[in-house]
């Protein structure tokens, strides 16, 4: 319930002579500023109550005229003919024909008042949903548990991207005066994989090689989303030469799948033995190859 010790004209911002149009157009100024589908800062909510309630008093000549006369008391003089269950002591914001309608209706996509309250959406929420980038892959339905405690059942989409929202539609506040529930939102986020780089659709991996398959060639193994996949290394590869996988990307909304691209990077031993020595040692005085000769 809204406060009661605030003076009704100072709550509007208008003198206590004001004419009723005045008293209008203070209030609509200021209901478009904290109404609750606008202004979600902290207090919106209870000024545009408080305002509302204002409104609702200084609107009306009987009522106007008792808040007048008794100022806070006003509620303890009931109106003539008022029977024992039509008393003052719970407040209701009551308005005019057309006032609500005519504030909000261009506003908030046509939901109006109702004599007994005003009829608001509620707010929509919004929490992140962390995925790796295989479960965002496949899709699928999880069972989501957020901070306070509620859970749900979330039918992710395959391929969904990072940044990218899933709807719970009326999962989110709850209406005011009847009105309906706002949406809750999941904002995925994809955590950081460590092996793969995800651009685009497509899928970048470092596959390591030792000298001799880089310079001999050989089929290796590379890791995909699914599991592995074959790759041929040229005879003669370098660090950094790219290999593409068709279709063994990130899959797409519509179907299909980007690429996967495997990054040669040539390793050596990070100690020899000896027989590895000395064959190395052969291999440098029988080659003549000197990837500095042309720098």
């Amino acid at each position: 319930m809204a406060t009661q010790t605030r003076d009704y004209y100072e709550l509007l911002g208008v003198a206590r002579d004001a004419e009723a149009e005045e008293i209008r157009r203070a209030y609509r100024k200021l209901a478009r500023r904290y109404h609750p589908d606008v202004n979600k800062e902290q207090g919106a909510e209870e000024r545009f109550k408080e305002i509302s309630e204002a409104y609702d008093v200084l609107s009306d000549p009987d009522k106007r005229a008792r808040y007048d006369r008794l100022g806070a008391n006003w509620r303890q003089a009931p109106p003539p003919g008022a029977d024992d269950f039509g008393g003052f002591g719970d407040v209701r914001v009551e308005f005019g024909e057309g006032d609500f309608e005519d504030l909000f209706s261009s506003f908030f996509g046509g939901r109006t008042g109702r004599r007994s309250g005003f009829a608001a959406r509620g707010a929509d929420h919004e929490a992140v949903l962390e995925l790796s980038l295989e479960e965002a892959a496949r899709g699928g339905q999880r069972t989501v548990q957020l901070g306070d405690g509620r859970s749900y059942e979330v039918n992710v989409p395959a391929g969904v991207r990072d940044g990218q929202r899933i709807r719970l539609a009326g999962e989110g506040g709850q209406g005011a005066a009847g009105g309906p529930s706002g949406d809750l939102f999941l904002r995925v986020h994809l955590r950081p994989h460590p092996r793969f780089r995800l651009d685009g659709r497509d899928l970048h991996v470092t596959v390591p090689v030792t000298p001799w398959e880089a310079a001999l060639g050989a089929v290796v193994e590379v890791p995909t989303l699914e599991g592995t996949a074959k790759v041929k290394v040229p005879a003669g590869s370098s660090s950094g030469r790219r290999l593409r996988l068709r279709g063994q990307g990130f899959p797409g909304p519509r179907g299909g799948h980007g690429d996967l691209y495997a990054t040669v990077q040539v390793m050596v031993p990070r100690q020899l033995s000896d027989r590895e020595r000395e064959l190395y040692e052969q291999l440098a005085a029988a080659s003549d190859f000197d990837p500095r000769s042309n720098r």
